[in-house]
Formats: C-alpha cells, structure tokens, sequence
C-alpha cells in the first residue's frame, strides 16, 4: 500500500526539481538578455523624497501640476507644468520662465520668481487636509446621528483611538488643563498618522519626510508652548531656583537654547524617520533594476513587504512621539509651581 505513494512522491520530487531546473535556467536567460539601459536609483530615490512641480507614477504617467508664479516683470502667472518639458520630457523654457533643478527662474536674467506652485508635496498636503476633513465630519455626524448607541464602521474605529491619544498621551502630560489644547494635539496625531500611511502608498508624495512639513509642526508646538508659558515657566528660564548666581550666567544661555532644540529634535526625528525608511523601501526595490534579475526581484520584494510592515509600524510611532513630546513640552510650559 506504501509503493504507490512513494512512487507518487518520487514523481512529484522528480517534476519539482525539472521545474526548478527549468525556470531557473529561465531566469538565467533573462538576466543575460536583459535591456542594457542602466538605471540610476539614486537620481530616483532621490527624485522621490524630494518635492517636484510634476507627479510621476511612472515614465509614461505623470500628472502635470499648476504653476504659479509672481516676478517683477511679468507679474502673476498661471500655467501647467507640462508645458516646460517637450514631447521628449526635455525641460524647456516656456514664457519668459525657466525650470531647472526644480526651481523656477527668469530665463533671461536668471533671476528668482515667487514660486507659488501646487507642487507634489503640496497636493498631497491638501488631500491629507481633505481626507482629514472628510473622516471627521463624518465621525461627528454620526455621533449626532446615533447619539446614545454603540459606536459602528468608521466611528467605532476611530473612537479608540482618539480615547487613547485622550487619556494616554494628552492628559498625563498636560493635566487638569488638558481640554484646551486636546483638539490641537488629536489634528497633530492624526495629520501625522494619515500623512506617513499615504506615503507608504505607491506613487504617494513623501509628505511628512519633507523638512519644510516637520518644520511648519514644530513651530506650531514652538509657538503655542511659550504663549501657554505661565510665570512659573519663564521665571525657571530667566532665574532658574537654587542655583548659584554666577552659573546663571551660564544656564541662561543653555535655558534659551533648549526653547529652540526642543522643537528642533522633534523636526529632525520625523523628517528622518520617514525620509530613512522611503530610501530603505525603494534602495530594496531598485536592486531589482540594478541586477537585471528576476531572482533578485522576488527576494527584494519580499523584504520590502517584510519592511513595509515595520512601516506601518512606524508610522503610528512617529505620530506618538511627535504628539507626546508636544503635550510633555506644553505641560511644562502650563504646570503651576509646586503641582506635581
């Protein structure tokens, strides 16, 4: 009763190893004939993590974006993207106006315009805005729709976490003044959360690993930490108790320095955070490219999927800590002297 089977086994071991053979002999001939056209993944990588006045998907689809520029000698102007580059995507000069290394300038003089552009990074900024909007809108009215029964969809999947961000984050670090500065903090957590999820998406624009984004958040928490400051906050600046007068003199100087590298850290981290794991992602994909291997493509792939993961992970840590540290930093500026 066994011989069959070991027969059916041998069999099945035999085809698996032909076919094993076979494809890999395949593999083989199409690494040998692949196109000789070398792509340069740092030009790619890099094309990517930084912003653009065009949206590429691919070589053959890229969306054109409105161009918006002021200049002393032509005034306001309004026009596509498409229109510097020709049928042969070769930057051209359109105008009076000329794009060179991303950057708008007077083709005759060469002077600088105002660049007011819906660039890739700023139309990703709206529609982060817009789905922000439109998820919450649609959770408030739904709580007013079904005021006093269980939470469903979108709602009952939100709620936890806005529990979380609430009671973990906002009100530890903050305390009994907690509720002023929540809704700040929930906008803060979740624009972070939904920007570093849709960069993960394929062909997304890398909106929280561009510094001028982390910059813009990290002056806000600047600014509304030290317009909270109470007395208490300031005086532990200027006049720090117990120390002796002659290290105020040094201490002063540090104080006033950490009012800047505060917010500066939080910049910093994000912005290289999301920018480390974008270059990770696709140095993984472009090996694909770079060995002209099928092999290589199935391998990478799966540890890009393995590290895409990771990045999800990440995403929702990065808009912990950034929200955190925020919350820790206004609680410092709000605690009254002797709270604990």
């Amino acid at each position: 009763m066994k011989k069959p089977f070991l027969m059916t086994k041998t069999t099945f071991l035999t085809v698996l190893f032909v076919v094993f053979a076979g494809f890999s002999n395949l593999l083989k001939a199409s690494d040998e004939g692949a196109a000789a056209e070398e792509i340069n993944m740092s030009d790619v990588i890099i094309h990517h993590v930084m912003d653009d006045h065009q949206w590429h998907f691919t070589d053959h689809l890229v969306l054109p974006l409105p161009i918006i520029v002021y200049s002393s000698e032509n005034g306001l102007d309004i026009f596509s993207s498409s229109n510097f580059f020709n049928e042969h995507h070769q930057e051209v000069e359109y105008n009076g106006y000329k794009l060179e290394h991303n950057h708008i300038t007077l083709a005759d003089s060469g002077e600088a315009v105002l660049d007011l552009s819906i660039t890739k990074n700023v139309a990703m900024l709206l529609i982060n805005a817009g789905l922000l909007l439109f998820v919450f809108l649609s959770v408030a009215k739904a709580y007013k729709t079904n005021a006093g029964k269980a939470p469903k969809g979108i709602q009952s999947f939100l709620e936890p976490i806005v529990v979380f961000v609430r009671d973990e984050i906002v009100k530890p670090n903050i305390g009994n003044k907690y509720e002023t500065y929540l809704p700040y903090l929930l906008t803060l957590f979740f624009f972070i959360l939904f920007g570093n999820l849709l960069g993960l998406l394929p062909g997304a624009g890398n909106l929280t690993g561009n510094i001028a984004i982390t910059m813009s958040l990290a002056v806000l928490t600047f600014l509304i930490t030290n317009l909270s400051g109470n007395r208490n906050y300031w005086s532990h600046i200027f006049w720090t108790p117990g120390v002796p007068l002659p290290l105020r003199i040094i201490i002063l100087p540090v104080e006033l320095i950490g009012l800047i590298t505060k917010p500066f850290s939080l910049m910093i981290r994000l912005f290289a955070a999301i920018t480390a794991g974008h270059i990770v992602l696709l140095s993984l994909l472009g090996l694909t490219f770079m060995f002209h291997s099928y092999t290589v493509g199935v391998v990478s792939s799966l540890f890009v999927m393995i590290i895409t993961l990771i990045e999800l992970l990440v995403a929702g840590i990065q808009a912990y800590v950034f929200t955190m540290f925020t919350a820790l930093y206004i609680g410092m500026a709000t605690e009254e002297h002797g709270s604990h």
